[in-house]
């Protein structure tokens, strides 16, 4: 199987689009509907001694957004995995705030499928 990719979206079909796109290109997805539920993920990865390569997050979601999210796995073992946000907020202060959380990159939905392959190989080798 290909590099790991945590991708946290509340959006069924959104995460179902990621993954058709990033299975394609030879990555395994690994799907999270929200920040905390993503966090957990990364406990259970951390402990099976595994980590995903690359975290795409988006940033509005119920339980905890992506911002708060980020925030959380940069204070982690994982702090040092890429993450890229991949949200439909397009605003400079929103994008200050990601970067200032610890994002690594900002993705406006809708992406182009070319745009993210490229976007995730410039981050997992």
């Amino acid at each position: 199987m290909g590099k790991k990719i945590l991708v946290v979206d509340d959006s069924a079909v959104l995460r179902a689009s990621v993954k058709f796109t990033l299975t394609a290109a030879g990555f395994e997805v690994i799907e999270a509907h929200h920040g905390k539920h993503a966090l957990e993920i990364l406990k259970q990865m951390t402990l099976a001694n595994e980590r995903p390569e690359m975290i795409l997050s988006d940033v509005n979601m119920p339980v905890m957004d992506g911002i708060t999210f980020i925030k959380q796995v940069k204070q982690t073992s994982s702090k040092y995995i890429p993450i890229l946000v991949l949200t439909t907020e397009s605003q400079e202060s929103k994008k200050n705030e990601g970067k200032a959380a610890g994002a690594s990159g900002w993705l406006v939905k809708p992406f182009k499928e070319d745009q993210l392959i490229s976007v995730v190989r410039k981050f997992v080798r």
